[in-house]
């Protein structure tokens, strides 16, 4: 009786070894899910009951939007999508459910999830004739604004800001790649990056030498005192004009459709930081704006934006401001990401130093906000904000005080997301934060971001596929609606053409 469970644990220590040892998703995915049987997640997924969500109600929904599809009611179910459709119906995107399995989660609500985006399938595709053109267009563009879409966000972290390429090379891999992308200071480099390259370019950012990386150079002493700096800003200039050329923010929209905005803090007071992009600063130059926020005070002096004017000259931009390390202001800026691009749904890569190594806690927190510990935690953040801006009230507001304001800036600010993907804690990655990252090190980099996202695919990949089918839906919509038009200018400039002709040369 007692090999059974030996040789469980013995295979269960193997299939362990052999995770951490996976080269690629595919075989990570098929390693966890063979982990979920032996482990009997397997079962819990197929079991539809669950105290951390409302199965019942995902239940009837999920059969009442199976029924109409097969009926091909079109405007009935387009009806029921409008009225009922909800990124978190029945709390079923509590952390809670993807905590028990490796891969996935309840099979009713990855089965809801895939019914919903099939729904949406047919209404696109599909020919009624009372549900025409105009009519989906409508549904599409009202619904998809009231579900939200999502984003993913880069943080700061400095040369440790390079583990967001594995979290951009993990998700593109799957098709999961989010259309608005925000990054600050290192994360605003791999959101530009990213923002700037067609989907058959991205790869190319991966290899050893697909990045300019030599952004890192002293100055000497003289030059120190004189900008105020330890770095060259000159250089990272010239490393990000490598990496990211002369685009604007309107003309990387245009070329590659993804919404990539930059935060930058202001230098000076009387000024708040700004979430630069193609709406906001359409004209500013990306390279700029990616200085700008990564322009930490100390390491880098304060930037002067440029944009393009009227006639397509580079000209100063706000001449007499300056801008610095846009994490000072903010590094995930998700309220302004809702204004401004309807996005609900964050995804976080986070390496910000100061940061990475509570992430762990953050997670285990969230979906679990009752209890002493979190209200503690919380207690202590509030007094500790609340005693650095009584400081602020009885200092030099252009002194000491301009210091509280940012460390209180810094206290406030949230630092996690829905979904939340970050390295391992190393200590010794510090002492290089500052450094020009070697061959090896950008590998190891990459590695570590793809290995810390891949637990993480399935759950991006149920809580985005809804606004990815949204998305995909309006794309195609868009396309037949232009497809239309130009037929009836056509038609039309025909019709006039025939019309302009002299009597005696129409046919009879």
């Amino acid at each position: 009786m007692k090999n059974p469970p030996r040789f469980f644990s013995r295979l269960r220590a193997q299939r362990l070894k052999d995770l951490d040892h996976a080269t690629d998703y595919r075989s990570w995915r098929e390693i966890a899910l063979e982990l979920d049987r032996l482990e009997g997640a397997d079962a819990w997924k197929a079991d539809d009951t669950s105290d951390d969500y409302d199965y019942l109600l995902i239940k009837e929904r999920l059969l009442s939007l199976r029924r109409l599809r097969c009926a091909g009611d079109a405007r009935q179910l387009a009806f029921e999508l409008y009225e009922g459709l909800h990124g978190n119906l029945g709390n079923m995107s509590n952390p809670a459910l993807y905590a028990v399995a490796r891969v996935g989660t309840k099979k009713l609500i990855e089965d809801y999830i895939a019914e919903v985006a099939r729904c949406l399938d047919f209404l696109c595709a599909g020919n009624f004739p009372d549900f025409g053109l105009e009519d989906k267009i409508q549904f599409f563009k009202r619904t998809a604004t009231a579900f939200g879409r999502s984003a993913l966000m880069l943080s700061g972290g400095g040369t440790l800001g390079l583990f967001h390429l594995g979290v951009i090379k993990a998700l593109h891999a799957e098709n999961l790649l989010p259309r608005v992308l925000s990054g600050s200071s290192a994360g605003s480099i791999i959101a530009a990056c990213v923002g700037v390259r067609l989907d058959h370019e991205i790869d190319t950012l991966f290899a050893p030498d697909g990045l300019n990386l030599d952004a890192f150079r002293a100055l000497g002493l003289r030059e120190a005192l004189r900008d105020g700096a330890m770095m060259d800003g000159a250089q990272l200039e010239r490393c990000l004009d490598d990496n990211i050329g002369g685009y604007s923010f309107v003309e990387a929209f245009d070329r590659t459709k993804r919404i990539v905005c930059i935060t930058v803090s202001p230098a000076e007071p009387h000024q708040q930081g700004r979430l630069l992009n193609y709406l906001t600063a359409p004209h500013v130059l990306l390279r700029r704006a990616v200085l700008a926020s990564c322009a930490v005070p100390g390491v880098f002096p304060p930037v002067m934006l440029q944009a393009r004017n009227y006639a397509g000259e580079i000209v100063p931009y706000m001449p007499g401001k300056r801008w610095i390390d846009g994490t000072l202001s903010a590094d995930l800026p998700m309220l302004r990401l809702a204004r401004l691009h309807n996005v609900n749904h964050y995804i976080v890569s986070q390496t910000n130093p100061h940061v990475v190594p509570f992430m762990a806690q953050i997670d285990r927190e969230q979906g679990q906000r009752r209890g002493l510990a979190p209200l503690a935690a919380e207690l202590v953040k509030q007094g500790g904000s609340g005693a650095l801006r009584l400081a602020r009230k009885h200092l030099d507001p252009y002194g000491g005080g301009r210091v509280l304001g940012r460390i209180d800036n810094i206290v406030r600010q949230r630092y996690s997301g829905d979904i939340n993907i970050y390295p391992r804690h190393t200590p010794k990655r510090l002492l290089r934060i500052f450094s020009n990252p070697q061959p090896q090190d950008i590998q190891r980099y990459v590695r570590s971001g793809e290995r810390a996202t891949w637990p993480k695919i399935e759950r991006i990949r149920n809580q985005t596929r809804i606004s990815r089918t949204f998305e995909d839906c309006l794309r195609l919509l868009k396309a037949e609606e232009q497809q239309l038009m130009r037929a009836q200018r056509r038609a039309d400039a025909a019709r006039s053409h025939i019309q302009r002709r002299p009597a005696g040369l129409i046919p009879s």
